[in-house]
């Protein structure tokens, strides 16, 4: 039969797929080449045929397989599958493909590929991990001349695709979860908050590890606050309607990328920002939009920034007092491109530092010596 394994041992419809070579090669990547057989095995004994393991992602649309996958399928002397509510079956038997339900031990499915015949496993969710398990443990006994072995994906994952497994947790979580089903939009508002803080924080000291959980959290929250928001009797919006939101947004805001623009430098890319989201906001104010919930100084900064990107000359109030002294600071660390909150988080780190350092090198007090009896106690010798 026809080769279903693209050259380099691909098995996609990628860059250096063949669904038109032919022809067996045992020693090929992606396939394992057939056992030899048992010593004693007549020279002229029949091929020991093949077992094509199909696996493909529930994340994609049942019925969009790859062209090995396809090929393999129409070839195949027998096409097998456990499960018989497998997602994929309805459009194979459509295709033309006969599937039997049937969940044969390893010997058995060695059995089924004598005199040459092909067998096409297609997995279940689990991916077979028993029967798998099995053909090793035989492959290794020795005892049976093994056909050739070959998985084979029909389907991939795009990047992004474990997105769709978060949304549907979380459709679980949100019907079962007895916490989860009574959360709002407000209740939930101080986790965001506690979060993206968290988040700052694993940037800031570089740990790989807590970068990525903490990314997970934000990403929760959007999630679950999306998924809240289908419930809304008024506005209902849901978690695809808020990536369609920024998706457009980005899109309009980087004409030098999707349009006809031109951006060489940063500073015309943040110009091509700014003009589209004036076009697209129609404000009437610099300080429009900005949340005023935010920390003192990352506000204080927000505002400076503003008023220096429109080109206003707008003097800082003139008062006394420590409120006026860090806005004052806060507007000038803007003008020099520093992040005043940022600024003070790592003199805030470095003066922790110096306190524990201060507490380790601090000596203890010594411990009373209960060996000796006090003044006060009556039995104590005279």
């Amino acid at each position: 039969m026809n080769d279903v394994t693209p050259p380099n041992g691909s098995t996609g419809t990628g860059p250096g797929s063949d669904p038109a070579r032919s022809g067996s090669d045992p020693a090929r990547p992606g396939s394992a080449p057939a056992s030899p057989a048992h010593p004693g095995t007549a020279p002229d004994a029949p091929a020991a045929g093949r077992i094509i393991l199909l696996t493909t992602s529930h994340r994609v649309a049942p019925g969009l397989l790859s062209w090995p996958a396809w090929q393999a399928l129409r070839e195949a002397d027998q096409v097998l599958c456990a499960d018989g509510a497998h997602p994929q079956l309805p459009y194979l038997r459509e295709a033309g493909t006969a599937v039997t339900e049937a969940s044969p031990t390893a010997e058995e499915l060695v059995a089924r590929c004598a005199d040459g015949r092909t067998v096409v496993v297609v997995a279940t969710g689990e991916g077979e991990p028993a029967l798998t398990d099995g053909l090793a443990r035989l492959a290794g006994s020795g005892r049976v001349a093994m056909p050739e072995l070959e998985l084979l994906p029909a389907s991939y994952d795009l990047p992004g695709a474990r997105l769709l497994d978060l949304v549907q947790v979380m459709d679980r979580i949100r019907a079962e979860c007895p916490w989860s089903s009574r959360q709002t939009h407000q209740g939930l508002a101080k986790y965001a908050v506690e979060e993206s803080y968290e988040l700052v924080e694993a940037i800031e000291d570089g740990d790989r590890d807590e970068l990525r959980e903490e990314l997970g959290d934000v990403l929760l929250q959007v999630v679950f606050h999306a998924r809240i928001a289908e419930e809304d009797t008024e506005s209902p919006f849901s978690v695809d309607d808020v990536a369609g939101t920024i998706v457009d947004k980005l899109i309009h805001r980087h004409p030098h990328v999707f349009g006809d623009a031109t951006a060489t430098t940063p500073e015309e890319v943040k110009e091509h920002w700014l003009r589209s989201k004036a076009a697209e906001k129609r404000r009437t104010s610099v300080t429009e939009g900005i949340p005023l919930q935010q920390p003192g100084l990352a506000l204080a900064a927000k505002l400076a920034s503003r008023v220096r990107t429109a080109g206003l000359d707008v003097a800082l109030p003139a008062a006394t007092g420590v409120g006026y002294e860090l806005l004052s600071l806060a507007a000038r660390a803007e003008s020099e491109g520093i992040d005043p909150e940022a600024a003070l988080r790592a003199a805030a780190r470095a003066y922790r530092d110096a306190i524990r350092t201060a507490e380790q090198s601090a000596t203890p007090p010594a411990p009373a010596d209960r060996s000796v009896p006090p003044a006060s106690d009556p039995d104590r010798p005279r």
